[in-house]
Formats: structure tokens, C-alpha cells, sequence
């Protein structure tokens, strides 16, 4: 009898854990994909991502066809509670991922006051960085998102806002200095823009329901991975990842690149902030050095540290040796890393397992006709940086 009761009083004196208590699953690097499909992704989709070694997917879900105005949040105009049947289709596609073995990422692209500007005519909707009452409804979001989703054995972090730009149109240019950087946080500290505050506001929430789930929180200036150069200090939550994008130099990493006259090389000289520098290896590794190097200096582990994005456009002829230099950094620091993007159906630049070529023209009719992408994926050399570092 006493074994019993001793064991009974074991059993009410220890917490019992989350289903999604994984903040373990982040002690060691991590290696994944994002998903920013138009539709659902399918079983096979996930299992085909798995199939390569990821160990966990960054979804995004705006994309989707939504009930009605915004999916999930209903109008980003007003939040006024979740869509159920919204709630319904993302629950579904997290049981996929998790059977395929997949932990998830959740990965909004609008918040309340914030509609991500391919849902909003293409325009940039800052005013949740102007008006703290968006705040409030984006902490009431996420506060009921994570009561639905807390018990999820897929879910492996919740990233509260993907690329968020409080800076932008607030008088601070894109990777200005250090100096400037912290000098513009001085001047805006406590007002609407201060994206750590705002952090703070909604992680407050989300523990009200969820004590147990990690939190993701992206850098400023769309997650660039020298804007957290401002923060003054970590944040109070134990339980986040602090998660920065990597396409720099964008001028030559990117789609636009392709239709210049004469496009910017890798290695070479590309603009950059003020003007131009040279890009190459060693480059990319100072620059990635910074949230690392800030990450040391404000006490938090380096496995507290994502690359959430990385990428180039497949059909640049050096984009293989681009990701390649990315990579090498990132995994020299022990970073967790996601990249983009695995089979998006919605845009085929980033979609590595197409190779250097053009995408034929029945990519382009399943989207005029809103179905399945029906062009099959392989490995390619341009996928073979990547997807020789997913191999378990």
C-alpha cells in the first residue's frame, strides 16, 4: 500500500509534459524545409520531404483557401476569434506531418494589422507597427491558436509572425550600421514599432494557455540576420528561438536578377545596403556571423538559433555554390535550418528538385485551375547541396 501511495503522490507531485512540450527537440541542430504551399499538402508531399532526412517542416498556411477573408485569423482587419473550419484544415494537415515523422513549424504570414501583401494587392500593411491595439489582437490570436494547438504532437514551435518590418516606413533603412540601428531602437523603444516588445505582449499571451511550446521570434527588417543587432537583450521567455532569413546579397540571389541585362555574379560585386561589396564565402560567413555573435553576447545558446529561410533562384548559375556557402556557415555554428522551399506549387523559383530549367507549361495550368502541381520532383545536383545535408 505504501508503494502505492508513494507512487500516487510521485505521480500528482511531477507536471505532466505537453504533447508539444519540445523545446528538447531544439538541443540539437535541426535540418528541414518550408512549406508556403497554395494548397493542403498532401500525405505524399510530407512524406517525400521526410523521405530525404528533414526532421521538421515551417508551414505556412495563407495561401490557403480561407473561409472567409483571411484564413485562420477571418479579417485581419478585426480580429474578432478563430475559423473553425480553418482550424479544422490545418489540424488535419499537422496529423500528416506527423505521420510522416515531421515536427512543425507554425508560420503565419499575417497577423491582425498586418495582411501579408500578396492578400493585400500587393501593398505592405504596417499598420499593426503603428497602433498597439493590433497588438492586442494578435496576442488574442495566438492566445486561442495555442489553445487549439498545445496538445499536437507535431508541433514543434509556434514563429508568431514571418518577417515582420516594424522598421520599414519607420526611419530606418535596411541594413544600416550598428551604430544607427541601435540609436533608431532608442528613439522607438515602447512605442508600436518595438518588434521585442511586441514579442513580449504575445508570448505573454500564449502562456496563459500553453506554458510548454517553444516560440520562434524572427528578426526585424523581414527577419534579416543582421537586424537583431538592436535588440538589447534576449527575451524573458525561456522557451524561443530566435530565427533569421538568408538571401543577402538579394540583388543577386533573386528572380529579378535574371532579367538584368547583366546580372550580378556570386562571387562578385553586388549592392548592399549603401553600395557594393563584394560577395563570396568568406562574405557570407561574416555576415551570418552577426545573430550569432549577438546571440553570444545576450547569453543564449547557439541551439537556440534558426536560419528559418535560405535560398536563391534555382536557374542562377551559381545559386548551387551560393547554398553551398550558406550551408557551410550555418552548419560550422551548429544552426537549426529550414530551406526555402520544398515543392511550392505556388511559385517554382526555390524549388531545387526542378533543376536549372524552366518549369513546363502544366505547372502554370494547375494554378490557373487551383489544382494539385502535377510535375514530378527528382534529385539534382541544384537540390545536392541541400539534400546531402538532410540525409540522417
Amino acid at each position: 500500500m505504501r508503494t502505492i501511495l508513494f507512487a500516487l503522490a510521485l505521480a500528482t507531485a511531477t507536471p505532466v509534459a505537453h504533447a508539444a512540450d519540445l523545446i528538447e527537440f531544439w538541443d540539437t541542430p535541426q535540418h528541414g524545409g518550408n512549406s508556403f504551399n497554395r494548397l493542403p499538402p498532401d500525405q505524399a508531399y510530407f512524406d517525400a520531404l521526410s523521405g530525404y532526412g528533414a526532421s521538421w517542416v515551417r508551414l505556412s498556411y495563407d495561401k490557403w483557401k480561407p473561409a472567409k477573408r483571411d484564413f485562420l485569423i477571418g479579417d485581419a482587419d478585426k480580429y474578432e476569434g478563430l475559423v473553425a473550419a480553418d482550424v479544422q484544415t490545418l489540424k488535419d494537415v499537422l496529423d500528416r506531418a506527423d505521420k510522416a515523422g515531421l515536427k512543425v513549424v507554425i508560420a503565419p504570414l499575417s497577423l491582425p494589422g498586418m495582411r501579408w501583401s500578396q492578400n493585400n494587392g500587393s501593398k505592405f500593411d504596417g499598420r499593426i507597427w503603428q497602433d498597439k491595439d493590433y497588438w492586442e489582437q494578435a496576442a488574442s490570436f495566438w492566445r486561442d491558436l495555442a489553445a487549439e494547438l498545445k496538445d499536437h504532437p507535431a508541433v514543434a514551435a509556434y514563429n508568431i509572425v514571418n518577417e515582420p518590418a516594424p522598421e520599414k516606413e519607420g526611419g530606418l533603412a535596411e541594413h544600416s550600421s550598428i551604430a544607427k540601428m541601435r540609436s533608431w531602437y532608442t528613439g522607438i523603444a515602447g512605442s508600436a514599432r518595438d518588434l521585442p516588445a511586441f514579442y513580449e505582449t504575445v508570448i505573454k499571451a500564449i502562456r496563459e494557455v500553453d506554458p510548454a511550446t517553444p516560440v520562434m521570434a524572427d528578426a526585424g527588417w523581414y527577419a534579416a540576420a543582421d537586424a537583431f543587432s538592436y535588440w538589447p537583450a534576449q527575451l524573458t521567455d525561456h522557451r524561443v528561438l530566435y530565427s533569421f532569413h538568408m538571401y543577402e546579397p538579394y540583388a543577386a540571389t533573386s528572380a529579378p536578377n535574371m532579367k538584368r541585362g547583366k546580372p550580378y555574379k556570386y562571387p562578385g560585386m553586388v549592392p548592399f545596403g549603401e553600395g557594393e561589396q563584394k560577395w563570396d564565402a568568406e562574405r557570407v560567413k561574416a555576415y551570418l556571423s552577426q545573430p550569432v555573435e549577438w546571440a553570444d553576447s545576450r547569453g543564449i545558446a547557439r541551439n537556440r538559433v534558426v536560419a528559418g529561410e535560405f535560398g536563391c533562384m534555382r536557374r542562377l548559375p551559381f545559386c548551387m555554390q551560393y547554398l553551398e556557402d550558406v550551408l557551410t556557415s550555418l552548419d560550422a555554428d551548429g544552426l537549426h535550418w529550414a530551406f526555402y522551399s520544398f515543392r511550392e506549387d505556388a511559385w517554382d523559383g526555390m524549388d531545387y528538385e526542378l533543376g536549372s530549367d524552366k518549369v513546363n507549361w502544366k505547372y502554370w495550368e494547375a494554378q490557373e485551375k487551383n489544382e494539385p502541381d502535377p510535375v514530378k520532383r527528382k534529385p539534382t545536383p541544384e537540390f545536392a547541396p541541400i539534400s546531402k545535408r538532410l540525409k540522417p
